[in-house]
């Protein structure tokens, strides 16, 4: 599943980890595959757990953590 950064960074934010979103907008492509390898490293890196944001975005709850 695609996510675009800018939900990935504002849930950061909402969450008080403005430090972490500002590198995660560095660092993350644009759009974030929650099923590609290196993509699911990266989401891990900023204590995201890209399965359980992917069940959050599918189940139509919108950003996990809001």
């Amino acid at each position: 599943m695609k996510i675009d950064k800018d939900q990935i960074t504002d849930m950061l934010k909402q969450r008080g980890d403005d430090q972490q979103a500002q590198q995660a907008d560095k660092e993350l492509p644009q759009q974030v595959d929650t099923e590609d390898e290196q993509d699911q490293n990266l989401l891990q890196k900023f204590g995201i757990d890209p399965q359980a944001l992917a069940k959050q975005f599918l189940g139509g709850k919108g950003i996990p953590g809001m």
